[in-house]
């Protein structure tokens, strides 16, 4: 229902933030990558999860549509809750988990506050088929990358571009310019695609 909220930045803290829209204040609870991910300026735009339950309304903010993306996989399964799904999001990055449940890693995964081996398993077993075909990933080459690269992948991805195609072209460009930030990354890969 609520895809976006854009605005002033009135509240900052490692949990949640609120947003002044057009006077109306949003609390939206955030996890520590999305924390990490705000920029100190006044003005903010998050993407958002509403979860409704009989007893609240619960707004949930993600600095990136792949970290939103991320978060909706793992309340799928059954066991994992918002908050859950939020613990795990700030104790990794959106590309840890991914890879952690890509290359079947348990103990990562287990690793998180408030999961246990049956559920890490859990997670492994219903999101690995998932994780593999939308993000694309081979099995055998899930790799440790640089977070501009990925940050660059997922705004072209966003702009319509076809991920294997876009990555053939970010590579080359981060193996040239291995310093490059996002910016620079996504203006040269439109030049290219």
């Amino acid at each position: 229902m609520i895809t976006h909220i854009q605005g002033k930045l009135v509240e900052k803290n490692p949990t949640d933030v609120v947003i002044d829209c057009n006077g109306m204040g949003y609390m939206l609870n955030i996890s520590l990558h999305t924390y990490s991910q705000i920029p100190n300026g006044e003005h903010l735009k998050l993407f958002t999860h509403l979860q409704i339950k009989e007893d609240s309304h619960t707004l949930y903010g993600f600095s990136s549509l792949a970290e939103r993306e991320i978060f909706r996989l793992l309340i799928s399964v059954s066991g994992i809750g918002a908050s859950i799904a939020r613990t795990m999001l700030s104790s990794l990055t959106p590309k840890q988990v991914i890879e952690g449940i890509a290359s079947s890693d348990v103990a990562l995964i287990q690793g998180i506050k408030g999961i246990g081996a049956k559920t890490a398993q859990r997670v492994i077993i219903d999101l690995k088929d998932k994780v593999l075909k939308i993000y694309d990933i081979d099995e055998v080459s899930v790799s440790k990358g640089n977070t501009n690269k990925d940050e660059a992948l997922s705004a072209l991805e966003v702009l319509g571009f076809v991920r294997k195609q876009a990555e053939r072209v970010v590579e080359k460009i981060v193996s040239a310019q291995p310093d490059a930030n996002v910016e620079t990354i996504i203006k040269q890969a439109l030049k290219n695609l």
